[in-house]
């Protein structure tokens, strides 16, 4: 395939019949009692990590004394204990005791090249050998990477870049804000858009609200409003109501559907959404922390062909490398954000700071991350591994007879087992089955690192370009082992 036709393709090789596979889904929430690993088998997986990986326990403990919970992000707490990674290479990681694991964490994602891929590493080195990793004035790799971005996604007019994709959501808020002069901003329930006080509202579980808003004053999310995934009637009438209170600033939505796809959308849904917001005068938001370039080099709106006022990215934009955030859109959006005097409306600017944004060491990673991504087709790769493991999982579970879901959207594959975050808010039982949903979840993705697999949470799998057919049976069958000891309860 040439490189024209790598940059206008797109991972997603067959859309998923969304009606179904949310039945589906759903009906794994409800299922009761849970099915779960035999408990002399998980006994033996508990067992390996006191044996096999000791020097990994011994230095998270220690870390408990020093850092709140022994890691400093969730990602990397793991059940039992955090593992201690010293090398990550390709499709694989090795921790501190020896142990080799196939890799279908990705540090969330952003190495759709594999791990520490060597031949954007020495461009990035040579670059920071000469101007060191941040020099706190303007340097050319801030210029070569908005343009490449936007040769890619043409919506993103302007580009600016900051250092997480939680910034980016508070700074696509402000010039929401700043630009239309309305106040409330809705999100699709059950979206992470970081951790910002406005955004800790409708987390995980679409319709919980407030609910994990420890140490946020009410005030500081009282404009902000969640609706159901799906459910455009819910969003216009909250838009309609809104316009006799100050009108709604933007909608706020992952174009694959909640958590990266884990409760998908229906394929026309965010067609549907920005017409909704063209007839209301809102601002629509794509979060692409995830999908952009993941999906294709175009991101998930070139795949959908749906243009967002403002794309907000994360740890994509710099490939794996630090600093990573970003937000950009329409010009006169952007203009908002202007140094010295704002652009936006009556020269009001949207504050947005950040003295080590935009450094060189993160420019230049993003710009070489993206090229290498044209240039060897990444992203299609990891979508057919993504294709190849989403089947045999199916396959899998097909012929072992078990109620679990596989599904992917090209390289973001998800395997639900206890389905704790497609849980019904309005299941009178939801606070003591979801527990226990999350305890299965945990035990899952333990057992499959004991068989030297690292997962998120157990549920999730980001496949990258490293992700050979050779890594992929390899995980199959290690998936296997692990499956094959599941205890199917009856009522």
């Amino acid at each position: 395939m040439n490189k024209a036709d790598t940059k206008k393709s797109y991972s997603i090789s067959d859309w998923p019949d969304t009606e179904d596979l949310l039945k589906r889904l759903y009906r794994l929430a409800n299922e009761l009692p849970i099915h779960q690993i035999k408990r002399d088998k998980m006994q033996e997986y508990m067992n390996h990590f006191d044996t096999k990986c000791a020097k990994s326990k011994e230095m998270t403990n220690r870390a408990k004394e020093l850092i709140p919970g022994g890691v400093q992000h969730n990602l990397a707490f793991n059940y039992p204990f955090p593992l201690a990674i010293t090398k990550a290479e390709g499709a694989y990681l090795w921790d501190v005791d020896g142990n080799r694991y196939i890799d279908f964490l990705q540090a969330g994602g952003p190495t759709l090249l594999g791990s520490n891929y060597k031949p954007v590493q020495e461009k990035v080195i040579e670059v920071i050998k000469e101007s060191g990793p941040v020099t706190g004035l303007f340097h050319e790799y801030e210029l070569k990477l908005a343009e490449l971005i936007h040769s890619h996604m043409p919506s993103v007019e302007m580009f600016r870049m900051l250092m997480s994709g939680t910034e980016a959501c508070m700074a696509a808020v402000r010039a929401a804000r700043t630009f239309t002069g309305k106040k409330y901003v809705i999100k699709i329930g059950g979206a992470y858009h970081g951790w910002s006080d406005q955004f800790v509202f409708g987390m995980r579980v679409p319709g919980v609200g407030p609910l994990d808003a420890h140490g946020i004053p009410a005030g500081c999310y009282q404009f902000t409003q969640e609706v159901f995934p799906n459910d455009l009637e819910a969003l216009q009438k909250r838009m309609e109501e809104n316009e006799q209170d100050g009108g709604t600033a933007a909608v706020f939505l992952e174009p694959l559907g909640p958590e990266s796809g884990t409760r998908p959308v229906l394929p026309d849904y965010n067609k549907n959404v920005r017409e909704l917001c063209d007839r209301f005068g809102t601002l629509l938001v794509f979060d692409e922390v995830v999908t952009g370039f993941r999906v294709g080099l175009g991101g998930a709106q070139g795949y959908f062909n749906v243009k967002p006022d403002l794309t907000v990215f994360g740890k994509c934009v710099a490939g794996g490398y630090p600093g990573a955030g970003g937000v950009g859109g329409r010009k006169d959006v952007m203009l908002c954000y202007a140094a010295g005097l704002g652009g936006g409306p009556g020269g009001k600017r949207a504050m947005v700071g950040g003295t080590l944004s935009a450094n060189p060491l993160s420019c230049a990673a993003g710009y070489f991350c993206i090229k290498a991504i044209e240039e060897t087709g990444a992203h299609l790769k990891a979508g057919a591994a993504g294709d190849r493991l989403t089947k045999g999982l199916a396959d899998m579970f097909d012929r072992l007879k078990l109620p679990f879901v596989a599904f992917n959207h090209g390289s973001i594959c998800h395997m639900e087992t206890g389905a704790a975050m497609l849980m019904d808010i309005k299941n009178p039982n939801i606070f003591k089955e979801v527990g226990a949903r999350k305890k299965v979840m945990e035990e899952m993705g333990a057992a499959l690192m004991a068989e030297g697999i690292i997962t998120l949470a157990g549920s999730r799998l980001y496949c990258s370009m490293a992700d050979t057919d050779d890594v992929i049976d390899d995980a199959l069958a290690r998936f296997e082992r692990v499956f094959k000891h599941i205890e199917i309860k009856k009522d």
